[in-house]
């Protein structure tokens, strides 16, 4: 079953705090990306935990190997269930983060979903986008990472191309059909991602930035519903 990620993409604690409050009792796993975390840390953490939920800790770490490392470890302290980092970062980086113990999941970003093929080329040559999520999510699964970051989109190829690897798919830039996609390039609907049996999709602005973020979060949620019952009707 995909389970909903809601992403408190605020710059405030007392709008963390309004989120929380409306969205208690329907969604109980939230991101805390930088925006948040630069603003107000643990504090931020904290609250989410207030209310009984989990935190993914979305900071996208990309440094040396031994300051990514002491980053993972001080993530397990502040409680977060899960940490995001670059999986270009390479494997010298991506084995020091998974040999933390104890440590939070670790959920390894290949193409941020904000990037399209042109802005791959700048960055990767010619190797083409798919060729380069696939390259990534291989890197970090052989080196101990627990979740692939990718988009909806890839999820299909990724596992036709990695068959053997039990891979785990956290899925951002999810737009329902009513929503605008904004700085988004590669994205997907909720019940499309439920459909293919993404385990987590991460969703920001069409619940943050909705005039009643619990009814945009509960339309998701029954979208997804529907499209999970219906992928097991299907012969």
């Amino acid at each position: 079953m995909t389970e909903l990620i809601a992403a408190l993409d605020v710059g405030t604690i007392n709008e963390e705090e309004a989120l929380l409050q409306a969205l208690k009792n329907t969604v109980t796993f939230y991101k805390v990306g930088l925006r948040l975390f630069t603003a107000h840390g643990k504090r931020a953490v904290d609250l989410v935990h207030r209310f009984g939920g989990r935190v993914f800790l979305d900071l996208k770490l990309h440094d040396i190997p031994q300051t990514v490392a002491h980053a993972v470890a001080e993530a397990q302290k502040l409680g977060a269930h899960s940490v995001s980092v670059h999986l270009s970062g390479g494997a010298a980086m991506l084995k020091a983060a998974a040999e933390v113990r104890p440590r939070p999941k670790l959920w390894g970003v290949t193409v941020l979903t904000s990037l399209g093929a042109g802005d791959l080329r700048l960055l990767h040559g010619r190797t083409s986008l798919p060729t380069t999520v696939k390259n990534l999510a291989r890197l970090g699964w052989v080196n101990g990472i627990d979740g692939t970051i990718c988009s909806g989109q890839e999820v299909g190829s990724l596992r036709k191309a990695l068959p053997h690897l039990d891979m785990r798919f956290i899925c951002p830039g999810i737009r329902p059909k009513s929503s605008g996609v904004q700085d988004q390039k590669r994205v997907m609907t909720p019940g499309q991602a439920a459909a293919l049996g993404i385990n987590y999709i991460v969703v920001g602005r069409p619940i943050t930035a909705a005039p009643e973020p619990l009814k945009a979060a509960q339309n998701i949620l029954a979208e997804m519903r529907h499209a999970s019952a219906s992928a097991l009707e299907r012969p």
